[in-house]
């Protein structure tokens, strides 16, 4: 009889620690699963940051006015502005992130030989009907 009692003992141990891998195995995969997400999240918002950074360095540059479009890139911090001009003297100027992987546009005109932005500041979309034309060249 004390047999048996140590065997129905050893049965719930075992049965507990066979319950207790399976709870921290599920456990394991939430926690890998919320971490890819997390890196996920932070890769976009630093995507953001990059590319609203990158359209402000673009208002900052000198633009040679005879050319429809122009690129300039910050290699360092691998940001990329380009800067269309159209035929009503309306200009767009697009911000990237790193590898293209995010794009914000900043509309303005050129006035008296020099670019003025919208007051309104940027778009995270197309504001032109040609979605071409808001493509980095």
């Amino acid at each position: 009889m004390n047999r048996q009692r140590g065997l129905s003992s050893l049965l719930m141990v075992l049965l507990l620690l066979a319950l207790g891998t399976l709870l921290l195995q599920g456990l394991h995969q939430q926690q890998r699963s919320l971490l890819v997400q997390t890196a996920s999240e932070t890769r976009a918002l630093r995507d953001a940051a990059d590319a609203h950074s990158a359209l402000q360095w673009g208002k900052t540059l000198t633009w040679q006015l005879q050319e429809a479009v122009s690129c300039q890139q910050k290699a360092a911090l691998d940001w990329r502005a380009c800067l269309r001009i159209f035929s009503d003297a309306s200009v767009l100027l697009i911000g990237s992130s790193g590898g293209g992987r995010m794009l914000l546009w900043q509309s303005g005109a050129v006035e008296q030989n020099r670019i003025h932005f919208s007051p309104h500041g940027w778009s995270d979309f197309c504001p032109l009907k040609e979605v071409s034309l808001c493509q980095m060249p």
